[in-house]
Order: structure tokens, then C-alpha cells, then sequence
């Protein structure tokens, strides 16, 4: 006898916001420049007064699709404020996923994309151990076979990933962190295997560099 497919178990509540950015805005050139700024900007979207993790309580997430034609800001977060954005920023079209979360099942096939910041933590000699070792970028296929096994602990059996390296993530303000955030877009199609474990990373991203524009895992019905 067979298990039947199931909507997942979490309690999903998220809206997400596609932003058309105006070309001719100094605030949108400013923000381009800089993924810190541009996270300072998306903040403005969500509640104020969050606590110490702020972007974490939110569940904002983000992620910069550029075509021929336009570049967009995908936002998204548990809730969203678009008349908080600086003015002239762009158009906004802000949908509710609720839907899209009780769609998913076991089995179904789904296109996804996602930018992501894969990494690895470097192993260090056992004289010293309990010591973390440093953070580095993967590339390559050695990035694709982290984010294939990411996928996989997200509830996603991969079919098929095609990667884009994209230009590292860094603040450009000279009091921020030196922080270098390697990013690919993976584009591609799968199959949901675990849909209590894809309502999970849908709500709160893969991998590293969030404030970045990293982790956002967007997803639509695979066409035959």
C-alpha cells in the first residue's frame, strides 16, 4: 500500500515581494553598489523593534534577478510594508505563499532558482582541536556537489543544476566587516521528496549570507 502525498506540517506564513526596479534611482544605484545597504533597505519592509536578530525574526530574505530587460529584488519575509521603501525605488507586486505551501507534495515536480554562498569549514590539524577552522568558498563542482547535498537536506531531489558564477557579495562602507561572500545561481529542475523539510528552508534560506542576498529559494510547478 502506498503513503499518500500530504501538504506539509509548519506553520508557513510568508509574503513575497517582487521589486522592478527604477533604473534612473540614486537609492537603487546605491544599494547595487552595496549589499549591506541594500539590506538596510529591505529592512525598512519589516516591523521595527524585532530584537537583537532582526532579520532573523523577521524571516527576510532576498535575492537580485537581472534580465535584459529589468533587474528585480525578490523580498521575502512573514510580512511586508512596501510604502516604507525610499521613494521612487521601484514597483512592487507583493503575493501571500500560503498557497504555495500547502501545494507542496511528495513527488512533485518543481523548477527552482536559488543564489547561494556555498562554503566549507576548513579542517584544522588535530594539535588543535576545538579550534573552528576558517570558512572558504567552494567552487566548481565541489560547489555543486554541496549544493546538491543541501538540496537534499532541504527535501529536494535535484534532476538537473545549472550554475552561474556571480560576482562576490562585500559592503563597501569602510566601517563594515570585511566580509567576501562567493555567490552562484543554481537554476534547474526536482522533485520534492520531504515537504516538511522544504516548507522549512523555504521559510528560512540555505546557507550562508543572507544579508547578502544568499539562501532565497524560490519555486514553480515543473512544465511537462
Amino acid at each position: 500500500m502506498t503513503t499518500p502525498s500530504r501538504a506539509p506540517q509548519t506553520s508557513a506564513q510568508a509574503m513575497l515581494a517582487r521589486i522592478r526596479l527604477n533604473p534612473h534611482s540614486r537609492d537603487v544605484h546605491r544599494d547595487l553598489r552595496d549589499p549591506t545597504q541594500m539590506h538596510r533597505t529591505l529592512m525598512r519592509l519589516v516591523p521595527d523593534h524585532l530584537g537583537p536578530s532582526p532579520r532573523r525574526e523577521a524571516g527576510l530574505l532576498f535575492r537580485v534577478d537581472e534580465s535584459e530587460t529589468a533587474t528585480t529584488i525578490l523580498v521575502q519575509a512573514s510580512t511586508l510594508d512596501p510604502r516604507r521603501l525610499p521613494a521612487g525605488y521601484g514597483h512592487t507586486e507583493i503575493k501571500d505563499l500560503a498557497l504555495m505551501f500547502t501545494a507542496l507534495r511528495k513527488g512533485l515536480a518543481v523548477r527552482y532558482s536559488i543564489v547561494v554562498s556555498p562554503t566549507q569549514t576548513q579542517r584544522l590539524p588535530l594539535e588543535q582541536k576545538g579550534k573552528r577552522g576558517p570558512v572558504i568558498p567552494l567552487s566548481g563542482a565541489a560547489a555543486d556537489h554541496w549544493w546538491h547535498r543541501r538540496a537534499a537536506q532541504a527535501g529536494l531531489e535535484i534532476h538537473h543544476a545549472l550554475p552561474t558564477t556571480l560576482a562576490p557579495a562585500r559592503s563597501r562602507r569602510p566601517d563594515a566587516p570585511r566580509v567576501r561572500h562567493s555567490l552562484v545561481r543554481y537554476e534547474g529542475t526536482a522533485s520534492i521528496t520531504d515537504p516538511d523539510q522544504l516548507a522549512q528552508a523555504l521559510l528560512t534560506g540555505i546557507g550562508r549570507g543572507k544579508p547578502y542576498g544568499a539562501g532565497l529559494l524560490t519555486l514553480a510547478p515543473a512544465t511537462r
